[in-house]
């Protein structure tokens, strides 16, 4: 497992996501406010649509993806409606100082 600088804290902002792809790995970071931060794969298992791109669901801790509307836990990567039926994968993140950083397989 490697740990890498994925953004800086001022490049997310409350409530929104945004596409990195860093090490192959195409990842939507997620900031819901001051301190909490996830990580999951910017792909939905649906169609493919950047989820980054979707609405956070803040107070649920979940994003929709723009295309078709299937609605991912952003804690677990599990789908919550259809007509996504698998998960994305969620990553470790840490905040350190202004840094946001992804623990990758």
């Amino acid at each position: 497992m490697t740990e890498v600088v994925v953004c800086s804290t001022s490049d997310v902002k409350p409530g929104s996501a945004t596409r990195v792809d860093v090490e192959g790995h195409r990842l939507a970071i997620v900031r819901l406010d001051e301190s909490s931060w996830y990580a999951i794969g910017d792909r939905c298992t649906h169609a493919e649509a950047s989820l980054s791109e979707g609405e956070v669901w803040v107070d649920e801790r979940e994003i929709e993806c723009p295309m078709h509307g299937a609605v991912f836990s952003l804690v677990t990567g599990e789908p919550q409606t259809l007509p996504a039926t698998q998960p994305v994968p969620t990553y470790e993140v840490r905040v350190e100082g202004d840094q946001v950083k992804v623990t990758l397989p």
